[in-house]
């Protein structure tokens, strides 16, 4: 039982490196969702919304992970908000279909191996939030393009990640 319990409260995460990376992590988070931020208010479109700020944490603070990569990104939102979409215009006003969303957008996320687990709250959004789901959909695909354009040209400042990862 012992072992158990450290082993539930290990920490798994590997150093971030040193104090400099941690903070220009930090600062890239703040940048990137400032900048959405901004967006959303010259445009008055809702693009602050909660699965962003997660995303900012893989994007900024964890960029060499699977998960954190465009197509992951850009594609785990696009087939999130897809599903999302659909169970709203079908079921409309159903709490579950939020559950069920999210479990669909699970399975495809993992069949088209774009695993991007910030993305699994938008079927809950679309289904629960008072904006339109069609109009949310835009606004997550805009985001989600903009947050990857902004790591790529943030991660290029020193100390510098490779970022998207290369392919070997």
């Amino acid at each position: 039982m012992r072992q158990q319990l450290k082993d539930f409260f290990a920490r798994h995460e590997p150093h971030c490196g040193s104090v400099l990376v941690g903070l220009k992590s930090g600062a890239g988070g703040m940048l990137g969702m400032g900048l959405v931020g901004g967006a959303a208010a010259f445009t008055q479109l809702p693009l602050l919304i909660a699965p962003f700020g997660a995303s900012a944490v893989l994007l900024f603070g964890h960029p060499a992970t699977p998960l954190a990569q465009p197509a992951n990104v850009i594609g785990g939102y696009a087939v999130s908000a897809t599903i999302g979409l659909l169970v709203a215009v079908v079921f409309p006003g159903a709490w579950w279909a939020a559950a069920l969303g999210v479990g669909l957008a699970i399975l495809a996320m993992l069949l088209m191996r774009v695993s991007h687990p910030p993305a699994g709250a938008v079927p809950i959004l679309m289904v629960v939030a008072a904006i339109d789901p069609f109009e949310l959909g835009g606004i997550v695909f805009a985001g989600s393009i903009a947050l990857v354009l902004i790591a790529s040209l943030y991660h290029r400042l020193p100390p510098r990640h490779d970022y998207p990862r290369r392919i070997a």
